[in-house]
Order: C-alpha cells, then sequence, then structure tokens
C-alpha cells in the first residue's frame, strides 16, 4: 500500500499505480502519481529530493509486483503459454502493452504484476528471474524483443510492400513505411517540412485497420485545428473506402474532442464562452478588460501605462550577450556615427534602455528638457571645458546625468567613475544645479521614484498625458506585443493555479526585475478579470474546456474507448492537451500514443504550445520509440540542407539530415539589398519590381515547366508582421505567376515554387523580431528556452522552406538581418547577392552581410570597401 499525504491522506494499492513522474513546476518541482481514476501531486518539492522520492515509489511499487510473482510461481507455466501464441507466430509488432494485454487474460496476481504498466525487470531479484519460462525473456530482456521487432519489421516491409506503394495516392518512404509498422507503447515521429507526415498518418491507420491490431472505434486521431482534421478525416476515408460522415474512426480536434467528452460525460454540452471561437475573440475581449480596468483601477492604470511607455523591451546587461554586437542590436532601433542608438517617444535618440526610460517618462509627464545639450564651464586657470550632461531642464536650468554605476560604486566601462568625478567637481565648480541617478536605481526599481522626487524639489510642473495621447504615440506592435504576452500568462497562470506571489518571487530572478514584477502584478489584475467575466457568466473557454474534460477522464467519470491515439502537429502541444492525452492513455490499459510532428517548426509558443513537451518526449508520456522522415517532397535539395544547417544551429533542436527527391539548385537563395536615401526601405515598391523581373524571366523559359500543364508558377511574398504588407490596396496580375500573400506563421503548412521574403533586416520587426523574444514569457513557463530568439529561428526557417525553386530574401542594406550571415556561412558562394534587377553583386568576405561598394577616401583616393562601414572596415584597392 502506497500512503501519499499532501492536502490529505490517500491510500492506495500499489497495484492501482500506472504512472509515476516528475514534473517542473514554475518555482519546484512535484512527483506526480496516477491510478486508472485519479491523479495525485506531490508538490513544493526540490529537484533532488522530488527524483529520490519518485524513484523509492517507483522502487517500493516493483518489489511488491516481485512478491506477488513469486508467491504464485504454480501459473506462470499458464502465461508462458499465453505468450507463445503471439511471440511464435510472428504476426505482429511487439510493444510491451501487447504483451501485456496477453499476460493480463491470465487470472491471478502473478499476471496482473507482470502485466503491470510499472513493472520493471531490470529491478527484479536474479534469483527469480532465473525461475521464469524462457518465453518471459520477452519482458525480461529487451534485446530479445528489440530483434523480434526488428526482424518482424524487416519481414513486415516485405509482405506489405504493394500495400504501401498505393497509399494515400503515392508510394510512402521507407521510412514512412518502417513509421507504420512500429507500434511501441509510446511513439514520435520526427518529421521534416515537406516530408508527407499527414500520409504517414493516414497509412498509420490503414496498416494497424488491416492487421486488425485496433478495432476502427478504438482509434482517435487528433489534429489542432479544424481544416487539419477535416483533410485527415477525408484521406483517410478516401483510403479505407467509405464516405467521411460513415468513418468510424474518430478524427477531431482536441477542443471537439474536450467538447464530446464534456457532453457525453454530463449529459448536456459544455457552455462556452460566446468569444472563443471567433479568431480574434481573445484578443478583444483582452482588449475590453484592460480598457475597463483603466477606468477603474489607478493602480492597475499605472502599471500598464508604465510598461507600454517606459519599458517597451528589458533592460539586459551587456555581458549577457555574446557580443557587443549582439548587445547593440538588442537595443539599438538605427545607428549614429557607428554606434547604436535607441529611439523614444520624444523623439530623440539616446543610448541606453535607462535612459530610454527617463525620456519617456520625461515626455509622459509633459516635462521639458535638452539632450545631451552642450554646455562650456571655465576653469579656474581660464581654459573652457565643454560638457554633454545627459539631460538640461530649462524650467529650472539643472543638469541631470544618469550614470552607468552599480550599488557598490563600480562601473561596467573603463575609466567611467574617475571620469565621471571628473565632471562632478566642474559641476561644483561652476555652482552649477545639478542631481543624478544611476543604474543601482534601475536595478532596484526606484529610478523613476527619484527622478520624480527631484523634479519636484525643483517645482518642475508634470502634465501627464492621457492615455489616448500615449496610445497614438505608441507604435502598435508594443501593444499587440503586450496583449500576446498577457494572452499565454492567463493561460499558464489558470492552468497551473499560480499566485501573485509565485509570479513576483520568478519576477526576481529575471534581468529587468523592476519591469517583470510591474508586469506580473498587471497580468495577475487581468488574469482575476478575465476569470470573473467566465464567472459571471457561467461561461467556460476553451483552456478550461480542455483541463475539465481531462478531470473527468482521470476520475474515471468518462469511460475511454480509445487504444490508440495519434496526435498531428505534435510540436504545437500545450500543457492541457498534453495532459488530456496523458489521462486517455492512463484511464485505459494497453494504449498507445503515436505523436507527428516537427520541432523545427514550433512556431506558437503565443498559443500556449510548449517545446519541451516534444523534445523531451520520453521524459513526458515513458520509454518511447522515435522515427524520422527526412525525405521532403517539397524544397529542391540545396534550399532543404541549408535550412536544416541553419535551424540545427540551436543545440536543443532535435538533429536530423534532411534528402530531397528534388535535385539542388545552385544559388536558389538570394539577397537583394534595398537601400533607402534616408528612413526603412519601400520594401512593396522593390517586391513588386522583383515580381514583374521574375514574372518576364519565367515567361521567357516557360517551355521548361509549361509541360507539366501548369500555366502559372506560384510566388508567396511573406512578412513577418502585417503591416508589411504589400498587397493592402490590390493584389497584382501577371501572365506567368500567381501571387498571394501571407504573415509567416499563415504561410505554415503551404507551399509554392518561389518565395519573396520581405524585410530581413536588424530591428524590433524585422527577423529575428527582437520584442517576440521576451524574457517576460519565463514568469510562467518552467522549462523555458534558453537559445537566443530560439522561435524566431524556427519561424525564419518556416518561411525558408515554403518554396521547391527559389527564396528571394529582401534586406535592409543597412542593417542586413544576422541570419542572412549564418545563411552565408553555410551556403558559401552558393548564397548569391543580387540588385532588384538582377545584376550580381559582390558579397563582402569579411562580415559576409553587406556587398563591395567603391568608396572614395582621402585625396579623393578610390577604393573598396563595404557596405556595412562603419560596422565593417573591409577594404581593398579598387581595381
Amino acid at each position: 500500500m502506497v500512503r501519499l499525504v499532501s492536502s490529505g491522506t490517500i491510500d492506495m494499492p500499489c497495484i492501482d499505480v500506472t504512472a509515476i513522474s516528475v514534473s517542473k513546476a514554475l518555482l519546484w518541482h512535484c512527483v506526480e502519481v496516477r491510478s486508472s481514476h485519479r491523479v495525485d501531486s506531490l508538490a513544493c518539492l526540490g529537484e533532488q529530493a522530488a527524483v529520490q522520492l519518485a524513484t523509492d515509489l517507483y522502487g517500493f511499487v516493483n518489489a511488491h509486483l516481485f512478491d506477488l510473482v513469486a508467491s504464485e510461481s504454480g501459473r506462470l507455466s499458464e502465461v508462458d503459454a499465453r505468450l507463445r501464441t503471439i511471440t511464435e507466430q510472428q504476426r505482429q509488432y511487439l510493444a510491451h502493452a501487447d504483451l501485456a494485454r496477453v499476460i493480463a487474460a491470465v487470472p491471478g496476481k502473478a499476471a496482473a504484476a507482470l502485466s503491470h504498466p510499472l513493472f520493471d525487470p531490470e529491478m527484479m531479484p536474479s534469483g527469480l528471474k532465473a525461475a521464469l519460462p524462457a518465453s518471459l525473456a520477452f519482458l525480461t530482456d529487451p534485446s530479445v524483443r528489440h530483434r523480434y521487432n526488428d526482424e518482424f519489421v524487416s519481414a513486415e516491409l516485405s509482405r506489405y510492400r504493394s500495400f504501401f506503394d498505393d497509399l494515400d495516392g503515392r508510394s510512402l518512404s521507407d521510412q514512412q513505411r518502417e513509421a507504420c509498422i512500429r507500434l511501441e507503447d509510446n511513439n514520435l515521429l520526427v518529421a521534416s517540412a515537406g516530408s508527407g507526415k499527414s500520409a504517414t498518418m493516414v497509412g498509420k491507420v490503414a496498416y494497424v485497420l488491416n492487421k486488425q491490431l485496433h478495432r476502427p472505434d478504438e482509434i482517435l486521431v487528433l489534429a489542432f485545428n479544424r481544416s487539419a482534421a477535416e483533410e485527415l478525416k477525408g484521406r483517410i476515408a478516401r483510403q479505407l473506402g467509405v464516405e467521411a460522415g460513415e468513418l468510424k474512426c474518430r478524427v477531431t480536434t482536441f477542443h471537439a474532442l474536450g467538447r464530446k467528452i464534456i457532453e457525453e460525460t454530463e449529459e448536456r454540452p459544455p457552455q462556452l464562452a460566446d468569444w472563443v471561437e471567433h479568431p480574434a475573440g481573445e484578443a478583444k475581449v483582452i482588449e475590453k478588460i484592460i480598457e475597463d480596468l483603466l477606468g477603474v483601477d489607478p493602480e492597475f492604470a499605472r502599471l500598464w501605462i508604465d510598461l507600454l511607455v517606459l519599458h517597451p523591451k528589458a533592460d539586459i546587461p551587456a555581458e549577457v550577450f555574446d557580443t557587443k554586437a549582439d548587445h547593440e542590436r538588442y537595443l539599438s532601433v538605427r545607428w549614429r556615427n557607428g554606434n547604436a542608438t535607441i529611439g523614444t517617444m520624444a523623439g530623440v535618440y539616446v543610448k541606453s534602455l535607462q535612459e530610454q526610460t527617463i525620456v519617456n517618462w520625461l515626455w509622459l509627464h509633459s516635462v521639458e528638457f535638452e539632450y545631451e545639450r552642450q554646455i562650456a564651464l571655465e576653469n579656474k586657470n581660464g581654459a573652457i571645458r565643454h560638457l554633454h550632461p545627459d539631460f538640461y531642464y530649462t524650467a529650472s536650468q539643472t543638469i541631470h546625468e544618469h550614470l552607468a554605476i552599480n550599488a557598490d560604486g563600480s562601473s561596467p566601462f573603463a575609466d567611467y567613475v574617475a571620469h565621471t568625478e571628473s565632471k562632478r567637481a566642474s559641476y561644483r565648480e561652476a555652482g552649477l544645479d545639478v542631481f543624478e541617478t544611476t543604474s543601482a536605481q534601475a536595478s532596484r526599481g526606484s529610478l523613476v521614484s527619484e527622478l520624480e522626487a527631484e523634479l519636484a524639489k525643483r517645482s518642475i510642473p508634470l502634465r501627464r498625458k492621457c492615455y489616448t495621447a500615449i496610445v497614438q504615440a505608441l507604435e502598435p506592435v508594443v501593444i499587440k506585443h503586450y496583449h500576446k504576452l498577457i494572452a499565454v500568462c492567463i493561460k499558464h497562470i489558470r492552468a497551473r493555479h499560480l499566485t501573485l506571489e509565485m509570479l513576483v518571487e520568478r519576477a526576481g530572478s529575471l534581468h529587468d526585475s523592476a519591469r517583470a514584477k510591474d508586469f506580473a502584478r498587471a497580468v495577475w489584475i487581468i488574469t482575476e478579470a478575465y476569470s470573473r467575466k467566465l464567472e459571471e457568466a457561467n461561461r467556460i473557454d476553451f483552456d478550461s474546456m480542455i483541463a475539465k474534460a481531462t478531470r473527468l477522464v482521470e476520475t474515471g467519470r468518462y469511460q475511454s474507448p480509445y487504444t490508440l491515439i495519434l496526435a498531428d502537429e505534435f510540436q504545437d502541444i500545450s500543457e492541457p492537451s498534453a495532459n488530456l492525452i496523458k489521462a486517455l492513455k492512463y484511464q485505459k490499459p494497453f494504449t498507445k500514443i503515436f505523436a507527428v510532428g516537427d520541432d523545427w517548426q514550433s512556431i506558437y509558443r503565443f498559443a500556449g504550445s510548449n517545446i519541451t513537451i516534444f523534445t523531451q518526449f520520453e521524459a513526458n508520456f515513458g520509454a518511447s520509440w522515435q522515427g524520422r522522415l527526412e525525405q521532403t517532397y517539397r524544397c529542391n535539395q540545396f534550399i532543404a540542407e541549408t535550412a536544416a544547417s541553419f535551424v540545427q544551429r540551436n543545440p536543443a533542436q532535435l538533429k536530423k539530415s534532411v534528402h530531397s527527391t528534388r535535385p539542388a539548385i545552385a544559388r536558389s537563395i538570394r539577397v537583394i539589398p534595398v537601400a533607402s536615401d534616408r528612413g526603412k526601405p519601400d520594401f512593396g515598391e522593390a517586391c513588386r519590381r522583383l515580381l514583374k523581373r521574375l514574372d518576364i524571366f519565367l515567361g521567357g523559359i516557360s517551355e521548361q515547366w509549361r509541360n507539366d500543364g501548369r500555366q502559372k508558377l506560384k510566388v508567396m511574398v511573406l512578412w513577418r508582421y502585417n503591416q508589411l504588407d504589400p498587397f493592402k490596396s490590390a493584389k497584382p496580375g501577371f501572365e506567368n505567376i500567381d501571387v498571394s500573400g501571407l504573415s509567416f506563421h499563415r504561410a505554415k503548412g503551404l507551399e509554392a515554387d518561389y518565395t519573396i521574403l520581405l524585410d530581413i533586416s536588424e530591428g524590433d520587426y524585422g527577423v529575428p523580431s527582437r520584442i517576440e523574444d521576451d524574457e517576460l514569457l519565463n514568469l510562467v513557463m518552467p522549462r523555458p528556452e534558453t537559445f537566443e530568439y530560439a522561435e524566431e529561428r524556427r519561424l525564419f526557417y518556416v518561411a525558408l522552406t515554403r518554396a521547391s525553386r527559389g527564396v528571394f530574401l529582401l534586406a535592409n542594406s543597412r542593417e542586413p538581418s544576422r541570419y542572412i550571415r549564418e545563411l552565408s556561412e553555410i551556403a558559401g558562394d552558393n548564397l548569391r547577392f543580387e540588385t532588384i534587377d538582377g545584376d550580381l553583386l559582390r558579397q563582402c568576405p569579411t562580415c559576409r552581410a553587406g556587398y563591395i561598394v567603391e568608396r572614395t577616401g582621402p585625396a579623393n583616393r578610390r577604393f573598396l570597401g563595404c557596405s556595412q562601414f562603419p560596422n565593417c572596415d573591409h577594404t581593398a584597392p579598387a581595381k
């Protein structure tokens, strides 16, 4: 008997324990103990304590199981006979569940122990193991079962050759065929972009039904949206030769499954909130909640406006970044004299995020100031010294220096403290009114209050701008970014029952803890209002519906009919959805999971997905087989190889090699720098010129591609943010190409002959987008990603892999994306730099992101240099 003491005391027979696992919560670890009708969690544990407790429980349960086997050794001959009926016929693949199902049919305690899901032969006493019949080696010696299964797969590939030669309208690859045949208790198929994962799922269902391993009504196929579910349902039905409406396998979405479980259990459908099924419903509700709170909650209003105006991004120390250039790229929106500068709402450019906070606060309160005004000071010997204090307030003739000085009096910059003392002395000597703020105050979160106190001493008036004026001055993407952050935080807070205290404690561990604590308090107020809105309407949202369905399964009120669960796009799974799958699996003995996805294409973190459920599949679901689909039917080999190398620079991504059915096309990734006399380049105009050029070119070689009956080739224009859409007025028409435009996210799953990617440049709204990789997500995610811009890298991979023939990257000629340099390092000379008209540009051999231009030096000397000067100082003699 296992006794669990947490909020209460639970006595659970060892034979009822079906799973023991360790999970990472926000601030601690917990041990989860499952039976077929309940789930208990032992929380608030350190990692080592949790692992040790789980290990001890696992050993205790197994010791009891071994005692049961020894107590009924006389029944083992019957177990042996049952096992031989399936192992000697070699009729099917044998997972642990298949062996356990056969053993469980034998009455008695020994068979119940041997078929138990936690039975671990590695822990069995050697004497007991030696007394077991020979057929039980399939249980006690992993090599015996693996050898049998390898031989079975080899033979089955031959037996089912014609079956797989014409399945779902195609001939499956060897990897697809093996994935259809192998069926361990838990299976993860790691697919490449365009590798035919849907065809594999269709093949899997068709194969197990042909083998009569599962009945149709025992098979559950899960997709992430309605259109994907309908497509899968139609393809499976066609393969089986039935109408979609007559298909007995259940093909559905997670949301529809949750709704059905509740409806079948409670004999009425759940009452969903009216906004949940509208595409923009959640965003609209969050906007309305914020609007209402601004009118009734002064503390929330202060927090919200401070986040938007004073903290548009986290103030992260330079030492966190790999290089000085990486830090400057994170900070800046433009360069001035070779230095990174940061924009402010007052229209001036400053040198640090702390100075940005000060300027934005001054703008918010309508305080007049000058930034870095030159002041001439005469010292005792009559010499003139020119100083440039950070801020000068004309109303009181006050100088304000913001100093990069830490709490211990040190500075990250050489000679900074000595230079500061010299300036202080000059100010004292001149008798000027001066006050200082410091980085230490910013770290403590007191910077703004100290500034306000100093201005109050000088009676400088403060006139706070109205919210309407603030919103009009903000870039819309800043507000949208915070709305997206709030949406994902609400999901995690409600699903994990997080508290404000937990969020504030976690905020203290982030780099910009002052900003994080403000956000934690703001998002907590919003979450409470969101929950109240649901309660007052007596409604639930999708996440609540999935959670309720999970509880109905875990408590046994809903009896699962499913013995095989297939899940598509598994890289996008959220914790609530994963918990529903676990509940179904553990409630019905011997249930198997077959998950398919591509962690390289996990791009929906803001919708609640958690990539570690995929990349740590075995830790989440138990011992598993992992297969690969490495043959792509979409990109040519050059694009496929280059994109694969690019995304795998993040070591946390699962490794695979990608092979294309299309031969490599040299220089099929092309970089086109787009220049502008001032401001941002006109990517819309550049895109239209490129489309016209491409249309003319393809018309000239039409005999090469019209032989398959196509009248036009497909071109997709893709962008990171919708404000870059060049087709807002009207989509252009062409003779040889059919053009469509989409965001990177919406392009996932689609393909074209050519793609044009807009604004592959550095910047907050470029690629990678600096505002998306926000450390605030770590407030609610127990396993945050540590690789810089991890999801942005995957999103760019998705955009790269939509094209079969060629990709054009349009970049700001002044600030090309770091990803262009990476692609150049991977592809070498096969990455072509060219003008919008197709003329070759010589790539800079030093920075690999710029191109060679002719420049003029002293005495009108002509020489060759990099377009990225002064950030790249490559030069060569003019020819």
